[in-house]
């Protein structure tokens, strides 16, 4: 009987940690928040809406050749101008100067294309996303969002590390659209090469073309430069 009431006291710790933990990195409002590069705008997941939160309670600024975006709620950010068709590349390096600094275990970042009916609760888009880890994840964003290469961030060598809590890590992310392939480039390395079938369909992109722009995670810090698209 006394095992069982320790390993029930110990399960409890256990949830009452896992509770803590969750309640700690809920999003934080953003002070000064809001979008203020000309022809750029942004959406929050809409759990985050749910929970109360606004674009507002984001930041998009410019800075230097760059930019930086600073959560808050889960966000992404576009400008309706920029849209690809075809075989194309959109590329960014994300600059983390200070990994984790506004939150308690890592949070991605990262490119997303193919973006239809921005703006709107049906929208949709592909994204790739690091983390400071050395984790990536790809995935299908939409009224009911979809695995590419599952449900949990997958390690890769080519995905670089902070030394730590506080110190800087950076990650050039590129997606590509490459005749019948989607991939992720990050550091220059394919990390995720998937079939277009695998993205296309119901309940899934409606094409490859479309809107392309950035998207981070909740309560995250970063520098944005060398955001482009090309074309073979």
């Amino acid at each position: 009987m006394k095992r069982i009431q320790t390993s029930m006291v110990a399960a409890a710790l256990v949830l009452g940690s896992a509770s803590m933990t969750f309640a700690q990195d809920a999003s934080v409002k953003v002070q000064g928040g809001g979008v203020s590069i000309p022809g750029w705008t942004g959406k929050i997941d809409a759990k985050e809406a749910a929970a109360g939160m606004k674009l507002e309670n984001a930041k998009l600024v410019t800075m230097g050749s760059g930019m930086h975006v600073t959560t808050g709620p889960a966000v992404a950010y576009w400008n309706a101008a920029n849209t690809a068709s075809g075989d194309y590349t959109v590329k960014a390096t994300f600059a983390e100067r200070e990994y984790m600094a506004l939150n308690n275990h890592p949070h991605p970042y990262g490119v997303f294309i193919a973006g239809s009916d921005m703006g709107t609760d049906t929208q949709r888009y592909l994204y790739c996303m690091a983390y400071g880890s050395g984790t990536f994840i790809v995935r299908g964003f939409g009224p009911e969002p979809f695995q590419v290469n599952g449900r949990r961030p997958e390690a890769n060598e080519a995905v670089n590390k902070a030394a730590g809590k506080g110190q800087p890590v950076t990650q050039e992310i590129a997606l590509s659209v490459k005749g019948d392939k989607v991939e992720c480039a990050i550091n220059g390395k394919v990390v995720g090469s998937y079939a277009k079938s695998a993205v296309l369909g119901d309940g899934k992109l409606n094409a490859t073309d479309g809107v392309y722009g950035v998207r981070f995670g909740h309560n995250t810090d970063a520098h944005v430069s060398g955001f482009t698209m090309t074309k073979p």
